[in-house]
């Protein structure tokens, strides 16, 4: 006994005195391991934080436990439903491991698997998916077989969720399928693989993103996954998966009973998972929740959603239903079970605190914003948050129909807006406030970007180092990035002032019609004479065909002449569909598209049927109004002025001679603008990207005469100068404050769109680059046309007639003008240019002054002429003293 104690003190000694700092790490993780809590994760932030206070050198050793310490509180945080904490701990794992170049830990197991996965779950797809694809190109070129072996089937496992999750369904298809196909797997691996390609084949039908494919494909992939799985052991978890994926079909198939059995087993199965996570708890919960909601038992649903918020949110207290806003957390199963909350409200007609449990899910948005980086990433949170949008915007339709109280409209528009370019509105916002060096990593982080996806556009050409190089360094950046942004959480939706903006048009004489693509309605708002209205139609079966065959009459020059009726009578019936004023006072009109009606010309729509097929004398929205567009509300309200000073002109003009490209009358369109305006002309060589970034600050209008393209699926929208190809968000990086773009260009405003966000096109690059006032296309223009057009545009603009309005008249003088042949009259030439921007002139601060000036001097000159009188008066008065005397 006394021997024992002997030893036990002599330990106990070299553990006080002699004891190396990577043991006291690796100490404090075991015995965190061996009683692992919420509360002793704070023991190894301890730990950690005295260690980075000695000012001793540190080794790699030391630096290798830090690593395996963070990774171990990830693991446990993440456990304990701590979702961001667990990222930023793997992620100070990484950039530990990475920038000391350390090794012997299998950081991609412990470490990238789990942060790509947590990425996922909170959005982060972009973060997730160059996570994942970075260790499958270190596993994929790894001469460890086994293992290698193993995570390559992780990987791709965790890129195939991150396709689904970020609404790239095909690809994840593609890549399952091919998975299956010619990979070596386990029957676990590919009930695993099944299960997951069954979910891509259901979301691609209801998304409508798959046509040769059926749900009884996605119903047989999940049985096929059920087979694979059933005698596996370890495997209960995943199974569990597929049978809640066929509950979840059966549900929305309305076979209440199968999906019950279905969601039966799946729990049973879950229930005997070792280590239940609470978050992965609580989606199962949620489905069951889910399922008795479509069977319309609002209350039992209800019921299981509390239990949900009590598995979630420590210290629920289920009196007040829903939980309060300092006890949420950036957590998506949060938001989907208080929208369904939100939802059971409604059905129990208790619309205000529908609204209540709405706005949480909008606050938790809005904490999600906040770890974000991408922009692709934004985009999609942002569109998540549509749905719940539309069916605020319902409610509050209907209680202003109840009670008649304005302020409902107004919530009802302050909801829409936020939903409309929030991220460029953000990026805007913050570009302003941002330090040096977190622009500068914006610009670095965004330069890579571009450069991935110049070598993916390669195809097979694409070297594939290259991308990896370039996604590793992506990588440290944005880690670098989120330190900074942290600190000043960025994302904080304003509201637009209603009061201000509803002035700014009276002030501009003019209306605003304001859109909101739902799911199921087209809402619209309408303001005029300091009022705002709303009102809606239903997207039918024959309202959003009727608009696409619209737009469909503008995809080539021989659509419309071909079918003169026939664009007659769509044209004037997507105009009453689209319920524009007819009387009203102003006739500026400013109108806020959303959706698909970003690519709708407006301004050719028809206001009144006629069987002439003489295109000058058809009847137009363009003659009741004069047009200017806008991406939201706040950027009119926001909006640069115009100048109203001298312009000068920064003219790009490759004109492309002796090539393919060649724009025979580019050279026009040139000589016609440099005889109205001083400025820099760069034409053939001289018009190259470089002499465009180092001139476009001393010019107060760029024009851009060239080729552009709205890209498709594989490609990015870009812009064509005459040395290289610029992608649209290449441009972002640019800074620039001009009073006028003018993108002379084929589908300058056409590329992907996103509801709310709007279009990814070149357009939009240049907004991102400061640019708030511009002249785009929206499909392919023609050469000669197109110099007509500017050649007009330009002359209104020298005779100081204001942007939206040159643009009216240019068009106006387009159809009156004798020398153009009819065919060529035809919509399809003369509509696709639209200006987006402020319609509102410039007040001039010199102007204020003269009048000041002015006005000083009238004070002035009275002054001295009461003096003036006042002395006249004494003198004669002396005088007449003087004569009595």
């Amino acid at each position: 006994m006394k021997k024992r104690y002997c030893y036990i003190l002599f330990f106990s000694t070299i553990i006080l005195f002699g004891q190396r700092q990577e043991d006291k790490i690796y100490l404090a993780i075991d015995s965190f391991i061996a009683h692992p809590s919420p509360k002793a994760l704070q023991n190894l932030t301890n730990t950690e934080t005295s260690f980075w206070k000695s000012q001793n050198s540190k080794t790699k050793d030391e630096l290798l436990a830090v690593v395996v310490l963070n990774c171990n509180k990830a693991y446990y945080e993440n456990q304990f439903g701590q979702t961001e904490k667990a990222i930023a701990s793997y992620e100070k794992a990484w950039q530990i491991y990475e920038k000391n170049k350390l090794k012997d830990y299998d950081i991609i197991e412990y470490c990238l698997k789990p942060l790509g996965n947590l990425y996922t779950v909170l959005g982060d797809y972009d973060s997730a998916e160059n996570t994942i694809k970075q260790y499958f190109y270190i596993v994929n070129t790894s001469k460890n077989y086994p293992e290698a072996q193993k995570q390559k089937f992780a990987a791709i496992l965790n890129l195939s969720n991150v396709y689904q999750s970020s609404g790239k369904i095909s690809l994840a298809i593609e890549l399952l399928e091919s998975t299956l196909k010619t990979e070596q797997l386990s029957n676990a691996q590919k009930g695993i693989l099944w299960n997951n390609l069954g979910n891509n084949y259901w979301l691609g039908l209801k998304q409508l993103v798959l046509i040769r494919n059926s749900p009884d494909d996605a119903e047989k992939a999940f049985e096929s996954s059920i087979k694979y799985l059933k005698n596996e052991k370890g495997q209960s978890e995943t199974l569990s998966n597929s049978y809640r994926n066929l509950a979840s079909m059966n549900r929305q198939w309305q076979r209440f009973e199968i999906a019950n059995s279905y969601l039966e087993k799946a729990e049973k199965l879950f229930l005997e998972t070792p280590n239940q996570q609470p978050r992965k708890l609580a989606k199962l919960y949620y489905e069951k929740a889910l399922l008795l909601f479509d069977e319309q038992k609002y209350d039992e649903s209800a019921k299981q959603v509390q239990a949900i918020f009590k598995i979630l949110i420590p210290n629920y207290n289920s009196k007040n239903t829903l939980p309060n806003k300092n006890q949420l957390y950036a957590e998506t199963v949060l938001i989907d079970v208080l929208d369904l909350q939100a939802e059971i409200f409604s059905k129990q007609n208790q619309s205000k605190k529908a609204l209540e449990a709405f706005s949480l899910s909008f606050d938790i948005e809005d904490l999600l914003m906040n770890v974000l980086v991408y922009e692709n990433s934004k985009i999609i949170t942002q569109i998540r948050t549509r749905n719940r949008t539309e069916k605020c915007i319902s409610i509050y339709d209907e209680l202003f129909k109840k009670e008649n109280k304005i302020q409902y409209l107004e919530k009802a528009f302050q909801l829409s807006e936020r939903s409309k370019s929030g991220i460029l509105k953000g990026y805007r916002s913050n570009i302003k406030t941002a330090t040096a060096e977190e622009k500068f990593l914006l610009q670095q982080l965004q330069n890579l970007n571009n450069e991935i996806l110049k070598e993916q556009q390669k195809g097979d050409l694409a070297t594939i180092s290259n991308i990896n190089s370039a996604i590793k360094k992506q990588n440290e950046l944005m880690l670098s990035l989120k330190k900074i942004q942290t600190k000043n959480l960025n994302y904080i939706p304003e509201n637009c002032d209603m009061k201000a903006l509803l002035s700014k048009l009276e002030k501009d004489k003019a209306v605003m019609v304001y859109y909101f693509l739902g799911l199921e309605e087209i809402y619209y708002f309408t303001l005029q004479d300091k009022k705002i209205a709303l009102n809606h139609f239903n997207i039918t079966d024959t309202a959003m065909p009727q608009i696409m065959e619209f737009i469909e009459y503008f995809g080539n020059s021989n659509n419309i002449n071909d079918d003169i009726s026939g664009y007659n009578r769509i044209g004037k019936k997507v105009f009453d569909m689209m319920r524009l004023p007819k009387d009203a006072i102003y006739k500026n009109l400013i109108i806020v598209p959303d959706g698909i009606l970003n690519f709708l010309p407006f301004e050719a729509l028809i206001t009144q049927e006629s069987s002439t097929t003489n295109f000058a004398k058809m009847h137009y929205l363009l003659h009741d109004f004069k047009i200017a567009y806008n991406t939201s509300a706040s950027n009119y309200l926001n909006s640069k002025s115009v100048s109203k000073s001298e312009k000068t002109v920064l003219g790009i003009f490759p004109v492309f001679q002796k090539t393919a490209y060649e724009l025979t009358y580019s050279k026009k369109e040139l000589e016609s603008i440099q005889s109205n305006f001083k400025g820099k002309y760069l034409e053939n060589s001289d018009a190259s990207f470089s002499n465009f970034k180092n001139n476009a600050n001393q010019y107060s209008i760029l024009h851009l005469s060239t080729h552009a393209s709205s890209g498709d699926v594989e490609t990015h929208a870009s812009i064509k100068f005459y040395d290289q190809e610029i992608l649209y968000s290449e441009l972002y990086n640019l800074t620039l404050n001009p009073d006028l773009v003018v993108l002379s260009a084929c589908e300058t405003g056409i590329g992907k769109l996103y509801k709310g966000e709007g279009a990814m096109s070149i357009a939009r690059g240049f907004q991102f680059a400061g640019a708030q006032n511009l002249l785009f296309s929206l499909w392919k223009v023609n050469d000669y046309t197109t110099s007509i057009f500017m050649a007009d545009f330009y002359k209104n603009i020298k005779n100081n007639v204001p942007y939206f309005e040159a643009n009216t008249n240019a068009k106006l003088d387009f159809l009156n003008n004798k020398s153009i042949p009819n065919t060529k009259k035809s919509p399809y030439y003369w509509s696709s240019f639209v200006y987006y921007g402020s319609i509102s002139p410039e007040e001039k601060s010199s102007n204020y002054m003269l009048y000041i000036i002015s006005f000083l001097a009238v004070i002035a000159l009275f002054l001295i002429f009461n003096q003036y009188q006042k002395w006249k008066t004494f003198t004669m008065f002396s005088k007449k003293r003087n004569t009595k005397k």
